[in-house]
């Protein structure tokens, strides 16, 4: 009866064990198409932030434009440009230039900068 229960025990050991290491597979692979997915996430966001960035500096040191008073905006390379305060056309056009220029840049948006 002693061997019996040892042998059990070991099979239940062994069972537990095997289950064990399936699970720990299979959930190492999810995490890691996650993860994946985050990391596009995340270089998507730094990428925005650094053309926002870029965009906000290149206009703040631009002589005849407002850059304090330019707000941007980016989405997935999309530069959105808006201010509150009304701008000359020229500005509004020399604002697009500049940011079309930027690395990264897909489209430019002006709709909600306000003009004269």
């Amino acid at each position: 009866m002693k061997k019996f229960a040892i042998a059990a025990a070991t099979a239940t050991a062994l069972t537990l064990t095997m289950a064990n290491a399936a699970f720990a597979q299979q959930s190492t692979q999810a995490p890691m198409t996650l993860a994946a997915g985050e990391m596009t996430e995340a270089k998507e966001a730094t990428s925005d932030t650094w053309i926002t960035t870029k965009v906000k500096s290149d206009l703040m040191t631009e002589k005849g434009i407002p850059g304090t008073d330019i707000k941007v905006e980016t989405n997935k390379g999309v530069v959105s440009l808006s201010s509150d305060t009304a701008v000359t056309k020229s500005q509004k056009e020399t604002a697009v230039a500049i940011t079309k220029k930027i690395k990264g840049v897909q489209a430019v948006s002006a709709d909600g900068l306000k003009t004269e």
